[in-house]
């Protein structure tokens, strides 16, 4: 008498679920960078005699360039002469303010430097320039 034992069927791996979570987070990942807007990086602007007084706080005004060297400023595109009247009235109306200078990552060198000269013509003296770097 010869007995043979039924095969256990194989375990079949099924990717459905794979695929669904990997959906589920490429949506996420698509809907959460739409969000990623450098103009709301917090700056604090000192109320009128509290840190201005010391010197602790300072009003800022970041100044984005882009790949193709155009200026950003509160979310609206300068041209030259644009950004220039707006440095020029910041250095009267508070000529403390931080400049704050975020050229992307392809920015063209040469619109930092004429950044630079706009800002060192009209008056402004505290500049910084930010640098984003990525995550490990």
């Amino acid at each position: 008498m010869k007995l043979t034992r039924r095969q256990s069927p194989r375990a079949l791996i099924s990717l459905v679920p794979m695929i669904d979570v990997m959906m589920i987070l490429l949506v996420f990942f698509m809907v959460t960078s739409t969000y990623l807007n450098l103009d709301m990086i917090p700056v604090v602007q000192p109320a009128s005699g509290s840190g201005a007084a010391q010197g602790t706080d300072r009003a800022s005004l970041m100044i984005r360039i882009s790949a193709d060297g155009g200026f950003m400023a509160r979310g609206t595109s300068l041209s030259r002469e644009d950004l220039r009247a707006l440095l020029a009235q910041t250095a009267r109306t508070a000529p403390e303010t931080r400049l704050l200078l975020l050229p992307s990552g392809a920015a063209p060198l040469q619109s930092t430097v004429v950044l630079m000269d706009l800002a060192a013509q009209s008056g402004l003296s505290d500049l910084r320039i930010l640098r984003l770097e990525a995550r490990p």
